[in-house]
């Protein structure tokens, strides 16, 4: 199963997820899974924001080879599973074909409420970023618990 998941500028929020479900499938065990992540408005191209890096090192993350990418048809059609940060982000992944597939992420799973966008730090300090990667870090475990179910409702 291929995941995608989306934000505005792909430097903090998706670049984060990505690096959090990377890490969480690892540790369970999960190998069939792989993880990409998209921008609405990305330009191509850019290096994860310094606050997305610090705080992924202070998790043991990884963002140092992360560069963006723009939300493109092609990346929604290659996802099994596209998780956005807001709603105007699930609106794009939709338009662009993503219809039946795009889910708010805290919308998606077990547990999940009716949905609310995940915070954005852009433009914050650490704690803006250490606040935003607890919350990724939080909604992304939980919705782990309902991919097998994903994966073969899409069987």
């Amino acid at each position: 199963m291929h995941i995608l998941f989306v934000c505005t500028g792909n430097t903090c929020r998706s670049p984060m997820a990505e690096a959090v479900a990377r890490a969480v499938a690892a540790e369970r065990g999960l190998n069939d899974l792989t993880f990409a992540s998209a921008g609405t408005n990305a330009a191509a191209g850019s290096s994860a924001s310094d606050g997305a890096l610090l705080v992924g090192m202070e998790r043991g993350l990884d963002l140092s080879g992360h560069r963006s990418r723009p939300l493109t048809r092609a990346a929604v059609a290659e996802a099994d599973l596209i998780l956005v940060m807001g709603e105007h982000h699930r609106d794009r992944a939709e338009a662009l074909g993503g219809a039946g597939k795009t889910h708010l992420l805290t919308a998606f799973g077990p547990g999940a409420g009716a949905g609310r966008p995940v915070s954005d730090p852009f433009g914050g300090d650490l704690e803006v970023y250490r606040a935003t990667l607890e919350e990724l870090d939080h909604e992304i475990r939980r919705a782990f618990e309902h991919l097998p179910r994903a994966a073969s409702d899409r069987s």
